[in-house]
């Protein structure tokens, strides 16, 4: 059992240290914290409305299964608890805050996904999962968050921003998810560059979001000069 724990959480603790690390001006512990419980907490009522949803409508597509069941409505939580809890707070002042925080509801999710993972299947898949699943819901957070942040501190396409949040980490979800249901074999030569493209992507957005404070810290050393 401490085995699959560690397994499950140490994936988490590392990505969440990177994207952390990489902000200039670090977010309040006590809030990351917070959006990472209700992160987590999404875990069981998304369950049981996906459970629902594949009871009623049983033999369903693959493509339904992985743009309805999954992508969205998972994204669609995620995306909802931020705009909820974090985007009007205070501590909400910075383009890249909106990937921190982000990021941080998203691992809260994928942390106790991979947790019910591991101890229905067994630890074998615990470096498999840190890989893919738990790194591409990192990465969904981030895109979502690049685009919350833009809406926050650019009052240009603010709702259009908003709307972005949710639409690119559900299209990226829902392609991820079909991959793993329609490729039986070698979903590996498929999956492996998608995670590069992601990776690319996310980091990416991850330096445009800082690009600005960059600028500001540099030019307050050229005037100190």
């Amino acid at each position: 059992m401490l085995a699959v724990l560690s397994a499950g959480i140490a994936p988490t603790f590392a990505l969440m240290a990177f994207f952390y690390l990489k902000d200039r001006f670090t977010e309040p512990i006590t809030l990351i914290l917070k959006t990472f419980i209700f992160g987590a907490l999404l875990v069981f009522p998304i369950m049981f409305i996906q459970y629902a949803f594949t009871v009623e409508s049983p033999g369903t597509s693959a493509f339904v299964q992985s743009f309805l069941y999954v992508g969205l409505i998972e994204e669609f939580f995620k995306w909802f608890i931020f705009l909820y809890i974090i985007y009007h707070h205070t501590e909400f002042d910075a383009h890249y805050d909106g990937i921190i925080y982000a990021v941080s509801i998203s691992l809260g999710f994928a942390t106790v996904e991979n947790l019910l993972y591991l101890l229905t299947n067994g630890i074998e898949y615990a470096f498999t999962r840190a890989l893919f699943p738990v790194s591409s819901h990192a990465l969904f957070g981030v895109i979502m968050g690049y685009h919350f942040g833009k809406a926050k501190v650019k009052s240009r396409y603010k709702k259009w921003n908003i709307a972005l949040a949710l639409v690119f980490p559900f299209i990226l979800h829902s392609s991820y998810n079909y991959i793993l249901e329609t490729v039986t074999s070698d979903w590996l030569t498929l999956l492996i560059p998608f995670m590069i493209i992601l990776w690319i992507v996310g980091l990416h957005r991850i330096k445009a979001a800082n690009q600005p404070i960059i600028n500001n810290i540099d030019h307050k050393r050229k005037m100190r000069a």
